[in-house]
C-alpha cells in the first residue's frame, strides 16, 4: 500500500470520528467531515468505502444528497445554524481585534453558505 493511500484512510477514519462527533454536538458541523470522508475511502480503500456507504451515519446525513435528491428540512436548518453560530464567533473575536477585512471575508462566505443552501440545495421531504 502506498503513502498516499494510507493518508487518505488516516485522513477519512479522522473525519468520520469527527463527522460522529458533529451528528451529536450542535456546534461541530458533520456533513463536510463525512463529504470528506466519503471522498478518502472512494479513493483508499474500496472494502472501507463499502463499510462507509452502509453506515447509518452516512446513510442519514450524505446519501440523499451524494446521490443527488438534496436534502432534507431538519438537515439544511441544522447545517446553517451550526454555520452561523461558528461564524459569528469568527465575526466577534474579529471584530474586537479590528480585522475589517477578515470581517468582511467571513461575512461573504456567510451570505454564499446561505444562498448555496437556500437556493441551490434542494430540499427534500423528511423520510
Amino acid at each position: 500500500m502506498n503513502i498516499k493511500k494510507i493518508l487518505y484512510i488516516i485522513v477519512g477514519c479522522v473525519s468520520v470520528a469527527l463527522g460522529a462527533v458533529g451528528a451529536v454536538l450542535p456546534f461541530i458541523p458533520s456533513v463536510p467531515f463525512l463529504l470528506l470522508a466519503a471522498f478518502c475511502f472512494a479513493r483508499s480503500s474500496e472494502r472501507l468505502n463499502t463499510w462507509f456507504v452502509g453506515t447509518k451515519l452516512y446513510r442519514d446525513n450524505l446519501a440523499d444528497y451524494t446521490a443527488g435528491r438534496g436534502m432534507t428540512k431538519k438537515a439544511k436548518i441544522r447545517i446553517m445554524s451550526t454555520v452561523t453560530l461558528l461564524m459569528s464567533i469568527g465575526l466577534i473575536l474579529m471584530g474586537l481585534k479590528g480585522i475589517v477585512i477578515g470581517c468582511v471575508v467571513l461575512l461573504c462566505v456567510w451570505v454564499f453558505h446561505l444562498i448555496y443552501f437556500v437556493f441551490i440545495v434542494k430540499t427534500i421531504p423528511s423520510s
